[in-house]
């Protein structure tokens, strides 16, 4: 199956090479054939007779002013629009996991940043994070303005089976309506035991604005379906280096049932493992009062301008979450050492899961000060959030609890209509309601100075927040512990200059109250302040005319005792020969390697879906080396990769045996093939 689709995808890819040579599909009635032979009767002839086939077949010279298009997209609640990227030389833009997290081993599995990043949000948070990287979100949602309909194609296979799908498709009928849809699927059935994943996400959206520009309408469907199998990490690390276990599914493993394993990647069955739903629909509407205006383009075609000064604006979000771990033989000695639960059987089912159903009405007021700069602005608004949560577990009766919240928040921004100055200062404070007393306040002051020395950035933020409602007492996740109460508070600020010479960054959180899983099942808060600083660096150098050199460093630093654990160092670099060839071949290839210093990485506990601090193991990985070849043909992207090759070893024989590890007892991939397209069509 697998060759079948890459000789396909080669054959396609040809075919689209072959479609770029101006001359070979001549338009009719083109004139002589190229070369040397003279105009005589006959070939004059059979031009004609040519000319008049090409016009049965339709076929037409391409004409590249047509497939040329003007496209840009916006976030939610965002004032600057974005060009879309077409740049080769990052893979991270194809690959649904950055460079800076660490996964537990397979494309899907849980995963977390190396590169810290406190939760800044206050207020209601069901606390299930290790799979947020594969989400779609509403905040990440792009609203796109097109000239013309605007579809992307991604396709991509790996070893071991392993294939993602990307669709995005976005057009707009007329000049004030847009619609489009994101759709993306990740399929790995990995080389371990109980360790494929099969993660579904979609999202349709759309814009529209009124004739006269008064009226607004920004709309989001959207869902994300998690299916990851767990196995619990191997048994015994040495069996990686056992000549018999060249095979990764022959190594025992802690959780599911190796018998009878072969991988698939059709099967989506979680017998032993997460299965994480949401489903959110997002609508908002708003209504402007302000100045109008006219241009009249010519007799019959009128352009209606309009400058608002006062919007009327609500938001409607209707949000679903379903977190469910089961495992359909569980293992009773097992589950008694890690969760100190005794089933009735040695390998009874268990589960729990927490549903919740969250429905939330936003009114917003917002002031224009300046008439022609909608990018400067002042909001109040109040919000109003309800919540009923339902709570299952194998051995104590279903619960079903209702909360709310109420939020006052507020909002001044100010990016200047000389693109010089951009200001933002927000905040929200939880007035009443299950995290009543939450508050967020955010600052961010950013100057262009020139072209030379970019921009210049400084933030500050301070959340005070609730701790998570898995470490609630009430959650089917948090069973033989108390509830955390204590309200986290996180101070975060710092600064980042960005340049055509270096990018550079910092910033230091301080960390009070932090609530963390401190083991398979137990729960805990930090009683000291925790200081995390971080210093980034990252730049291109220009080795050659065509060698470049992409270089990214991040010190971070924090008390060894802390439950937050990082990496002094971590660097991602390559070296990459690029340029374009040939005319329309543009290509970045070279080495690849990312490297982090030894550090006490995060356990994982399946169960919970939580990543847990833990001091008795101490990562120690070689860099992780890839080789890559990125080439661009006009509106058709392709990669091959190999990665992991600092897997090589020569123990037992050749192989690629000497994995590398996430976490204590989960080994990373051995050595990866990969080859994907990207194809951009503009209808």
């Amino acid at each position: 199956m697998k060759k079948l689709i890459l000789i396909t995808i080669l054959v396609t890819a040809y075919g689209f090479v072959y479609a770029q040579i101006p001359d070979v599909i001549k338009m009719p009635g083109s004139g002589r054939p190229s070369g040397n032979s003279k105009s005589t009767g006959s070939s004059n002839k059979t031009d004609t007779s040519k000319s008049e086939k090409d016009k049965t077949l339709g076929f037409e010279h391409r004409d590249d002013k047509k497939d040329s298009i003007s496209i840009s997209y916006y976030f939610i609640d965002s004032v600057r629009n974005v060009r879309m990227d077409s740049s080769i030389n990052d893979f991270d833009k194809y690959f649904s996991i950055p460079s800076s997290y660490q996964y537990l081993g397979n494309n899907g599995a849980a995963a977390y940043s190396i590169i810290y990043k406190p939760n800044t949000r206050p207020g209601f948070d069901a606390g299930f994070h290790a799979f947020d990287v594969y989400k779609y979100t509403l905040e990440q949602t792009k609203f796109y303005k097109t000239s013309k309909p605007f579809t992307q194609l991604g396709y991509q296979l790996a070893s071991g089976k392993e294939q993602m799908i990307k669709v995005l498709h976005t057009q707009n009928p007329r000049p004030n309506w847009n619609f489009g849809l994101d759709y993306r699927l990740i399929s790995a059935p990995g080389f371990f035991v109980t360790q494929n994943t099969n993660h579904k996400s979609y999202r349709l959206f759309s814009t529209y604005q009124g004739k006269r520009k008064r009226y607004g309408l920004s709309f989001v469907l959207m869902g994300n379906t998690i299916k990851n199998s767990e196995n619990g990490g191997i048994k015994n690390d040495t069996l990686l280096s056992n000549e018999n276990n060249k095979k990764r599914f022959s190594i025992p493993v802690n959780l599911g049932g190796e018998s009878l394993f072969q991988p698939n990647p059709f099967n989506a069955t979680v017998n032993t493992g997460n299965i994480y739903k949401d489903f959110t629909f997002f609508l908002r509407q708003r209504y402007d009062i302000g100045k109008k205006d006219s241009v009249a383009i010519n007799d019959s075609t009128t352009e209606y301008l309009f400058y608002p000064k006062l919007r009327l604006q609500h938001s409607f979000t209707y949000n679903t979450q379903d977190y469910l771990y089961k495992d359909a033989k569980a293992d009773s000695a097992l589950y008694k050492s890690w969760y100190d639960t005794t089933l009735k059987t040695r390998t009874a089912s268990y589960m729990l899961r927490e549903q919740w159903k969250i429905v939330t009405n936003d009114f917003s007021l917002i002031q224009f000060p300046d008439t022609k700069n909608t990018a400067q602005f002042f909001l109040a608004g109040i919000r109003l959030e309800n919540m009923k949560g339902t709570f299952y577990r194998t051995d104590t009766t279903t619960q079903t609890k209702n909360f709310y919240n109420i939020v006052l928040h507020g909002e001044y921004r100010n990016k200047t209509r000389n693109r010089l100055w951009d200001v933002l200062l927000k905040g929200e404070f939880y007035l009443n309601g299950l995290n009543s007393g939450d508050y967020t306040a955010y600052a961010t002051i950013a100057r262009y100075l020139n072209k030379k020395l970019g921009d210049v950035r400084l933030f500050f933020v301070n959340t005070n927040r609730t701790p998570s409602f898995v470490y609630d007492v009430f959650s089917a996740f948090n069973y033989k512990n108390t509830s955390i109460t204590k309200k986290e508070n996180i101070i975060s600020f710092g600064a980042d200059a960005t340049n055509s010479f270096i990018n550079l960054g910092f910033k230091n959180h301080i960390i009070t109250n932090l609530a963390y899983f401190s083991g398979y099942r137990t729960t805990a808060q930090s009683s000291k302040v925790i200081n995390l600083t971080q210093a980034s660096l990252s730049k291109k150098i220009k080795l050659t005319k065509r060698i470049n050199w992409y270089t990214e460093v991040v010190l971070q630093q924090t008390d060894g005792s802390a439950p937050i654990k990082v990496p002094l160092v971590f660097t991602r670099n390559r070296i990459a020969l690029e340029g374009t060839f040939y005319k329309n071949l543009n290509t970045s290839a070279g080495i690849e390697f990312r490297y982090y210093t030894p550090y006490e990485a995060y356990n994982y506990s399946p169960a919970m879906g939580q990543f847990t601090p833990q001091d008795t193991f101490k990562l120690k990985n070689l860099p992780d080396i890839t080789a890559f070849f990125h080439f661009r043909i006009k509106s058709f992207t392709g990669y091959i990769r190999g990665e992991n090759l600092n897997t090589a070893s020569l123990v037992n024989g050749f192989g690629f045996i000497n994995n590398n590890f996430a976490a204590p007892h989960y080994p990373t991939q051995g050595l990866m093939i990969r080859f994907g397209i990207q194809w951009n069509f503009v209808n």
